[in-house]
């Protein structure tokens, strides 16, 4: 397994900027929030968006503005099936390595595509002086970390490792990631039904993120 938490440790979320966003507390007992990264993508947001469908659920796709541009009809199937979407800069700038007026100016950019109050920092970086900026420059933007990072990106783990990452650790509330891109999809298509299925037959709502 790579170097990342699995599940975010309560001490971090404690640690970091309380406009930071990894769970939702107390909205509703039975609901989970299924996320999407790094999309929109031709195979795998798609499927993505069939999966939810069947399984009557809702999801938030954080799109790179680049990739909207490339496929906004596959943008606007997220929008059509009841999906919402946020901010996830145009060309998947890590915070802590562009300066900063590089890196708003860059999300300003994706904003003309992703119209949306949602924002999340790609890899989760983000510096605290962006952070600031960004509340500055959108008063509403929520920005959204998460409770449970899937690791369907690492192709170190199998697809079954992918699902039982979540599937463990699992509860109402929670932010799960996943990632509707390439590199992700062998272990995406498969663990994602897994956790579909799972909230179903126990009974959890898989909503959109509220905006």
């Amino acid at each position: 397994m790579g170097a990342y938490w699995v599940k975010t440790p309560h001490w971090l979320k404690r640690l970091l900027p309380n406009e930071l966003i990894w769970d939702i507390k107390n909205e509703n007992h039975n609901t989970v929030y299924i996320t999407f990264d790094d999309g929109p993508h031709p195979l795998a947001t798609k499927f993505a968006i069939e999966q939810l469908e069947h399984y009557d659920a809702h999801a938030t796709f954080f799109c790179v503005g680049e990739n909207v541009s490339k496929y906004p009809e596959v943008y606007q199937q997220i929008l059509d099936k009841g999906n919402n979407t946020g901010n996830h800069t145009y060309n998947h700038l890590n915070g802590w390595k562009t300066p900063n007026h590089v890196y708003i100016n860059n999300i300003d950019k994706a904003s003309k595509f992703i119209k949306s109050n949602l924002f999340r920092p790609p890899y989760g970086r983000i510096k605290l002086s962006q952070l600031r900026k960004l509340k500055h420059n959108y008063p509403e933007i929520k920005i959204c970390m998460w409770d449970i990072l899937s690791g369907d990106f690492d192709n170190k783990i199998t697809p079954q490792q992918c699902a039982e990452n979540v599937l463990q650790n699992l509860k109402p509330g929670s932010i799960i990631i996943f990632h509707d891109s390439e590199k992700s999809f062998e272990r995406m298509k498969y663990a994602l039904p897994q956790v579909l299925e799972y909230c179903k037959v126990n009974g959890l709502k898989m909503s959109s993120l509220p905006s």
